[in-house]
């Protein structure tokens, strides 16, 4: 049966939870709780395992906190001995305006502290990634905050749909190959509303990925 290890980022902590720098776990979350299952605390990370025709699909919630997040991806690839193109990691996104998804087979961090501390661990960034979309709406200096805060609860609302497209996804992946996976998740959301949409094209800094908790 293949294997694959499955990344989702974010920070542990009850306080993080809905936030919107816990995609990866909620999506998770979202998966175990789909089917059945329960994570058990492991090095590095809690870890739950589920399977869909013939995969086999190793969940990890790394419990490094973000910017370590290379140090538990490491451990799981090492332990479940798994070539990189069985790794996928989800992460949330900055760039993308709420709930837009992109898969990608391979690329650079982006900006992202965990996506760049997983690159500088495996010595590569031939590796999967998703990232959703958490928009930009906010202004000057207040980047952090809007990261590490919680879901409005119109965002809220939308998470059950993008945790099912996301794992979707994974599963075309799997069966289908990347690229049919790819064809799936990367087209655009429904309805951007104003407040998601980046503000008269600013680009967000990616100061906001330096200051996450890093213990």
């Amino acid at each position: 049966m293949d294997n694959y290890l499955v990344a989702g980022l974010g920070n542990i902590g009850a306080e993080y939870s809905n936030t919107r720098h816990n995609m990866g776990f909620m999506v998770l979350d979202a998966w175990a709780k789909a089917s059945n299952i329960v994570f058990r605390s492991g090095r590095y990370g809690s870890i739950a395992e589920t399977s869909f025709k013939g995969r086999k699909f190793t969940l990890l919630k790394p419990s490094t906190y973000m910017n370590l997040s290379g140090k538990a991806v490491r451990y799981w690839m090492n332990e479940l001995k798994l070539p990189l193109e069985n790794l996928i990691v989800i992460s949330d996104d900055l760039n993308l305006p709420f709930g837009t998804l992109r898969m990608r087979k391979n690329g650079s961090a982006g900006g992202h502290n965990g996506l760049s501390n997983i690159t500088e661990l495996l010595g590569s960034q031939d590796y999967a990634r998703i990232r959703i979309g958490i928009g930009n709406n906010f202004s000057r200096g207040g980047q952090i905050d809007f990261v590490l805060g919680e879901l409005s609860e119109e965002e809220s609302r939308e998470m059950p749909e993008i945790c099912d497209r996301v794992i979707a996804g994974i599963k075309a992946f799997a069966t289908a190959g990347p690229d049919r996976a790819m064809n799936t998740l990367n087209t655009k959301p429904k309805a951007v509303s104003a407040v998601d949409s980046p503000q008269d094209g600013k680009t967000p800094s990616s100061d906001a990925q330096k200051l996450h908790p890093d213990k």
